[in-house]
């Protein structure tokens, strides 16, 4: 920096306006034109070109037609968005450079004071303005012609001071342009995460529909063959109902033909018995008494009809198929892992 922090006294109003007056990138005071951003601070136009540049590296060359491009401020990291004139489409702060040129005018008036410099500590009276390449330090010329680098190879110190001031500049630009990459890749990487909870929870929504609608298939089978049971079971059991009643009625006739055998036995006159005068003999007839012996002649069920072993239903096979339900590759899942393979044998 051609006018020194030092120059003026620590705490001192100037002082404190010089600080102000330190770009950002550069670290030194504002060179003209200097521009100022949207977000109301301000950087010299070759460092903002310099930002910039890094943080576009295909971005054309000024005077194309194509629109587009983007930094972030290194004070405040507000995204700055530029037009087709890139960094020359910034306005500049007029202000900001009168004052500069103010300081400049003011501290070129006042005389540099003895101790203000840095001093030799071999030559108190000799000011270091020389750096030595081979040892890597600044020094003195007496250093040079008659000291410890007499043999060393020197250069003009602010050669060396602006060379690694550049260098230092070239690496802060290469450090925005690189923060300004992580911050575009952690945006990207934080908008993946959303839509992964988004799709995943749409994903949960569509599974539970599905065995939501499998369960009331299932639901809805089992209703109807529980019908079916209970049809054949009252079909069953209506048949062995009638059954019964046939039998009881069959029964009960036969109990009474029995009885009013067991009163004509008791008669001990053959002409009334015969005569049917102790009981109705037409009921004691042969026939008759054929006829009732044959109750136990109607019809039957047949052995094992009551089983419903012909309803039973094997679900081992869905069961299995439960079992065996999985997710299907989506193509643009395939897509992706060959992608990876791919990027990773490159």
């Amino acid at each position: 920096m051609d006018f020194q922090a030092g120059i003026l006294q620590d705490g001192s109003p100037m002082e404190s306006l010089e600080k102000q007056l330190i770009c950002p990138i550069c670290l030194e005071m504002f060179s003209k034109p200097v521009v100022i951003l949207p977000c109301q601070h301000n950087l010299c136009r070759k460092c903002a070109n310099d930002v910039f540049q890094a943080a576009n590296p295909y971005w054309p060359s000024r005077g194309s037609v194509i629109s587009g491009g983007r930094f972030r401020c290194p004070s405040c990291r507000h995204e700055v968005l530029l037009d087709r004139h890139g960094v020359y489409g910034l306005q500049r702060n007029l202000l900001v450079e009168n004052i500069i040129d103010i300081y400049k005018e003011e501290c070129s008036s006042r005389p540099l004071k003895k101790g203000e410099h840095p001093m030799c500590k071999e030559h108190e009276d000799e000011r270091i303005n020389i750096y030595c390449v081979t040892c890597e330090v600044p020094t003195c010329s007496m250093c040079k012609v008659f000291g410890a680098h007499k043999d060393c190879e020197v250069a003009p110190l602010q050669t060396i001071f602006q060379g690694q001031k550049t260098e230092l500049n070239n690496c802060i630009s290469m450090l925005v342009a690189g923060n300004d990459r992580i911050q575009t890749i952690i945006s990207q990487l934080e908008d993946s995460c959303r839509s992964t909870e988004e799709n995943s929870e749409a994903a949960k929504q569509e599974l539970c529909a599905r065995f939501d609608a499998l369960a009331a298939l299932l639901e809805e089978k089992k209703s109807e063959l529980l019908q079916r049971i209970t049809h054949e079971q009252g079909d069953k059991t209506g048949f062995v109902q009638g059954l019964i009643s046939r039998y009881k009625e069959q029964l009960e006739k036969s109990s009474r033909l029995v009885e009013t055998a067991i009163q004509a036995m008791e008669e001990t006159g053959g002409a009334t018995f015969l005569m049917g005068t102790g009981g109705d003999i037409a009921v004691l007839s042969l026939p008759r008494i054929v006829e009732a012996s044959k109750g136990g002649r109607l019809e039957k069920i047949e052995h094992g009809y009551e089983s419903m072993d012909a309803f039973s239903v094997s679900l081992d096979h869905l069961a299995e198929a439960v079992r065996a339900l999985d997710f299907e590759p989506a193509e643009e899942d395939e897509e992706y892992f060959d992608g990876e393979e791919e990027e990773a044998e490159e």
